[in-house]
């Protein structure tokens, strides 16, 4: 210790080496913080966690049938077949499938209509195979929308993984609000179109139902009771012959109730050749009555068909109409490209619109951007929502904590010391811990397979390192202050020798904080929790017994007491 003892007497000694010391420092924290927006470091709520499962949601245009369904579904299962780490596949038609994690948010309970389907994928054991779930997710993904999306127009096919915190929409959502529901629709589909252009997103689809053409079996009144027929007769010979009805009972000794017989004709025989007006009408001449004369009737003779548009959900939130335009990333980080996004949207929209942008006071909804039709005045808002809504929600409240916590220790502090100068001393050095946790996080991700992003976890770690900093600093000032009045040394030595005493157990310290948080690095949630002790440790280490001893040695507050 007497080495490094002279040492640091030496750097103290001299004011060259003085303001090397924090130029360096200074450096290295700016060096740091500059790798978040330069994108060396990436920052992500949580990083994805390898399940044994994973969800594909199917959505084929409105007004499509069960079979052309059907079809696509059986295309993906023919893909997902091919994969050895897939153990069995269960196929949800028409409907959704039996609510999960992400299925609670995604609306998959209200999911009942012929163009919809749902695929439960189940994989071997994530601890029996080397390919991750998101990582087969990322491989499979081209592949199955190439080969299978092309087989109806405006199939939209979603790999929805089980999420690693909050389940969300869809990782990035946008709400779309605008009174003009024919205005909303076509910039909805612009918004869509941009993104599906934006490097990172995948999966994009909009959440409202198309508009389509569709025709309509009328009775006609008139024509039934000329021919001697009843309305009745005419609407379930429709029902029973397209949609299927009980016609009566049956009962059996080995089952405890009334067995329903269920009629309706075959596919076959049902089905219409082609959507045109002429097939539909005879399909319907094909079906006959007897009337109270004993006469055959064609169905097609007292029905009128007519043309209708359909009538789509209407979306509400707080009051207001809006259409949800959403995307999934693809192993990136939510952040970046909402970013590249919106700049899209602003020189997208701005030739036809006055586009203003939230104000910066508001956190979470800073990125929303508020339209006006130079033409009409109308006005619509974009507002971004999803997971990185609870992204920037959680980042601002641990925020939040950082900053109350820097608070608090301060003014403990300056309550003990009397000094608003030494305070500050040890304050920065908790601080400064910061250049480890980012350093660490740039380490961890030239060392590991997958991007390590900076996540909400690595900001807790952070926060609990300014205690264990803190205390580093605390240790050198007390002793240093208690060589200078009991021992009577001179100001210098007593921080060289305070700082070379401490030493010891301040490394020892930082040793087992490392070893225990070694534990956590490996691990896909709380590794960024982990790399942010082990690398803030470090930092701070470092920092206590280099920089903090330059700062004591330029503050006057610290001193001999006068008797």
């Amino acid at each position: 210790m007497k080495l490094y003892e002279r040492f640091i007497h030496k750097i103290i000694s001299s004011t060259f080496l003085k303001f090397i010391v924090i130029l360096i420092t200074l450096l290295a924290l700016g060096a740091s913080v500059m790798m978040i927006p330069t994108k060396i470091v990436l920052a992500k709520m949580l990083p994805g966690k390898s399940a044994n499962t994973y969800s594909v949601y199917i959505d084929l245009p409105l007004g499509s049938s069960i079979d052309e369904t059907k079809s696509v579904s059986e295309c993906v299962q023919s893909v997902l077949r091919k994969e050895k780490e897939v153990t069995d596949i269960e196929s949800f038609l028409g409907q959704g499938a039996p609510l999960d994690y992400a299925g609670l948010v995604k609306g998959s309970g209200f999911k009942s209509s012929e163009n919809l389907a749902e695929l439960i994928v189940n994989l071997t054991d994530k601890h029996e195979r080397e390919e991750r779930s998101y990582e087969m997710i990322h491989r499979l993904r081209p592949v199955i929308k190439q080969k299978c999306e092309k087989l109806k127009d405006g199939t939209v096919i979603k790999f929805i993984e089980q999420p690693a915190g909050p389940p969300t929409l869809a990782s990035i959502v946008i709400e779309l609000y605008g009174k003009d529901l024919k205005k909303s629709r076509a910039i909805a589909k612009k918004l869509a179109k941009i993104l599906s252009k934006t490097d990172g997103l995948v999966d994009v689809d909009i959440m409202e139902d198309m508009i389509f053409t569709k025709y309509e079996v009328v009775p006609n009144l008139d024509k039934i009771q000329k021919s001697g027929l009843s309305v009745e007769q005419v609407q379930k010979i429709l029902y029973l012959a397209f949609q299927g009805m009980g016609v009566g009972v049956k009962n059996s000794e080995t089952y405890p109730t009334q067995i329903e017989l269920f009629l309706r004709l075959d596919d076959n025989t049902r089905r219409v050749l082609s959507k045109s007006l002429d097939d539909i009408k005879d399909k319907l001449s094909s079906f006959e009555l007897m009337n109270q004369k004993g006469l055959m009737v064609p169905l097609g003779e007292v029905v009128d068909i007519k043309k209708a548009k359909n009538e789509p959900t209407i979306m509400h939130k707080n009051l207001k109409r809006y259409i949800n335009i959403i995307a999934e990333t693809d192993q990136v980080s939510q952040v970046y490209p909402l970013l590249d996004a919106r700049d899209m949207i602003i020189k997208e929209f701005s030739k036809d619109y006055i586009i203003k942008k939230e104000s910066v006071k508001n956190f979470t909804h800073m990125f929303d951007l508020h339209l006006t039709d130079k033409k009409t005045g109308e006005k619509f808002d974009i507002v971004w929502d999803g997971e990185m809504k609870v992204t920037l929600d959680t980042f601002r409240d641990l925020g939040l904590a950082f900053i109350a916590a820097l608070v608090l220790i301060y003014v403990l502090m300056v309550i003990y010391y009397k000094s608003f100068s030494i305070s500050g001393i040890i304050m920065a050095g908790s601080f400064l811990s910061i250049i480890g946790v980012i350093v660490g996080h740039w380490v961890a991700d030239i060392f590991t397979k997958d991007t390590f992003f900076l996540t909400a976890t690595s900001l807790i770690g952070f926060i609990a390192l300014m205690g264990i900093s803190s205390r580093n600093s605390l240790l050198l000032v007390d002793f240093a202050k208690a060589l200078m009045n009991e021992k009577g040394m001179d100001k210098k030595r007593a921080i060289a020798i305070a700082t070379a005493t401490r030493a010891k157990p301040i490394m020892l310290t930082a040793i087992a904080i490392i070893l225990g948080s070694a534990l956590l690095a490996s691990d896909p949630i709380f590794g960024g929790l982990g790399v942010a002790l082990i690398g803030g440790t470090v930092a701070a280490v470092a920092v206590s017994l280099i920089f903090i001893p330059v700062l004591m040695d330029n503050t006057k507050a610290i001193k001999k007491e006068e008797n």
